[in-house]
């Protein structure tokens, strides 16, 4: 749904063409929609390989993460992240490979309180002290508006600092809610945030893109 009210899958399809990305993470996802599986119509069209991370279900509807991927999957495992009496949260866990160089990735969406990030994040980083690869990934919609709070600390000090480009809202940009951060550091060529008329329609949130040098 866009920032307009109007509901168009096409130009959420898009968006994700012009991206380009190897690998896309996404939020607030509605696998089935008017008894279409969005997720296999992304794939269908995109040529990716298409991983829901469910995170609630209903009768007429899943809704949760997603992950897109041109890159052959090795390993894949789904972790739930929610804390009781909140939003159930998810994140999706996926290795691949390019050439010799492993990489892992983890996508994920926080939720609204602070105690909630905080024990979200140290869930995810248990992920990353438990697998191992050459290049490590996590990246999603963290909701994490406190510059000086404990999450983001902890993921600095795990990741190096990142770089934060505002993605939100994606009419007016102020807060970086969308993070991707790498490990090594030194892999990252970019990040920007992909401002253009549809994205700026297509969700409230700009697509954060991060280019690697591999």
């Amino acid at each position: 749904m866009g920032t307009d009210g109007r509901y168009s899958f096409e130009r959420v399809l898009n968006v994700i063409r012009e991206l380009d990305a190897d690998i896309i993470a996404l939020q607030e996802v509605e696998t089935r929609r008017g008894g279409i599986n969005q997720l296999e119509q992304l794939s269908r069209h995109t040529g990716m390989k298409a991983i829901a991370g469910i995170t609630m279900f209903s009768e007429y509807t899943h809704y949760g993460n997603a992950l897109l991927s041109r890159l052959e999957i090795e390993e894949l495992h789904r972790e739930d992240i929610s804390i009781n009496g909140r939003e159930p949260r998810g994140a999706i866990y996926i290795k691949t490979r390019l050439g010799n160089v492993s990489i892992q990735v983890v996508a994920t969406h926080l939720g609204l309180m602070p105690g909630e990030r905080r024990a979200q994040v140290k869930q995810l980083l248990n992920i990353f002290d438990r697998k191992s690869a050459d290049i490590s990934i996590l990246m999603g919609d963290l909701n994490e508006w406190y510059l000086w709070g404990r999450p983001l600390r902890w993921l600095h000090r795990h990741f190096s600092k990142a770089t934060a480009r505002a993605t939100f809202p994606s009419q007016f940009p102020l807060l970086a809610l969308d993070r991707i951060w790498i490990k090594p550091r030194s892999c990252l060529r970019s990040m920007t945030s992909y401002k253009t008329a549809i994205t700026r329609r297509a969700s409230d949130h700009l697509p954060l893109k991060a280019e690697l040098i591999i």
